[in-house]
């Protein structure tokens, strides 16, 4: 372990974040009642034109109006290349409640886009005299959003999520793709003249992973466009969580329960990280660094695998 510490993430569950637009009000009753540990309302890509006031309108109403439980509140602003995001952060932290805890930024570059966002909102913080310190979460959708993701995961100290947005980061890179997310088509190897399809999205969210757990930020996976495919949704959430992700994005309520079902560990990953702990408790009383547990060896890199199990499962019991 380094001398410097890697700093924990937020302690709160992120296994499914729901994104509706601010346009569609109707949704709103129906997003808060929903299983999402996260609501996401959208002033951005969801959201045309014409609509962006009347939808910023719409959201911080809701922000204040509309019982959301325990879930926690985001709503996504607009880039910072367009003429709507000073006038989204503006308007939600003078007006909303202070039951808003975050605000997502969309397609950031690099740190300085992070730190114009910062600027605006501790001025208006200050300025309105808002006690609840407003969280950052980013969506990382172009090479140059990746090329800087670690300065990106260091940028402030309101920084609590990432993504990866895959469309537009595929354009952004000039993939050969209109698909959002999941297998593509044309990505295999050849052996023995059969296809093997692997996961072109890996070394993006592998990437984005590592800067986040270097710096204390949730690691998040994107959008899976095809709401119709569950076993895909379900493949890429399962790649996701192996790779150290701690939730999924769902764009349709039907991919709530697929993402609650990967990103919530078993019963049997419970008991077995348990017996873990309890093997290596007993070897340590015995002077030992290691042992055997079902035919394998587990020593003390084991006990902090276990431990992520664990907090995980009792992180979200207490949810």
């Amino acid at each position: 372990m380094s001398f410097r510490l890697q700093p924990a993430p937020p302690a709160r569950p992120n296994r499914c974040q729901l994104f509706g637009p601010g346009s569609r009000t109707a949704l709103f009753e129906k997003m808060a009642s929903s299983a999402a540990d996260v609501i996401n309302l959208d002033l951005e890509d969801s959201v045309a034109p014409d609509d962006k006031a009347q939808a910023r309108a719409n959201v911080i109403d809701a922000i204040g109006d509309i019982d959301w439980n325990t879930k926690h509140l985001s709503v996504r602003i607009n880039g910072l290349d367009t003429p709507y995001w000073y006038r989204d952060v503006v308007d939600l932290l003078e007006n909303a409640s202070d039951r808003l805890d975050q605000i997502m930024i969309p397609k950031v570059g690099n740190a300085a886009d992070i730190y114009a966002v910062d600027a605006l909102v501790t001025a208006i913080e200050a300025a309105k005299g808002r006690k609840k310190k407003i969280g950052f979460e980013v969506i990382i959708e172009s090479a140059a959003g990746l090329a800087h993701v670690e300065e990106i995961a260091a940028s402030s100290a309101r920084m609590q999520a990432m993504s990866l947005g895959a469309a537009d980061f595929a354009a952004s890179m000039g993939m050969q793709t209109t698909g959002i997310g999941g297998t593509q088509e044309n990505y295999y190897m050849l052996q023995d003249g059969t296809r093997h399809w692997s996961d072109p999205w890996h070394w993006a969210q592998a990437a984005i992973v590592a800067a986040c757990r270097t710096h204390g930020v949730l690691p998040v996976d994107g959008p899976f466009g095809d709401f119709s495919d569950d076993e895909g949704y379900r493949a890429q959430a399962r790649r996701s969580a192996v790779l150290g992700m701690v939730g999924k994005w769902a764009i349709h309520p039907k991919q709530i329960a697929l993402a609650n079902e990967v990103f919530t560990p078993s019963d049997a990953q419970v008991a077995e990280a348990r017996e873990i702990l309890e093997a290596m408790e007993e070897a340590t009383k015995n002077g030992e660094g290691a042992t055997v547990y079902k035919g394998r060896l587990v020593d003390i890199a084991s006990i902090k695998q276990a431990e992520v199990i664990v907090r995980q499962a009792e992180m979200i019991g207490a949810a």
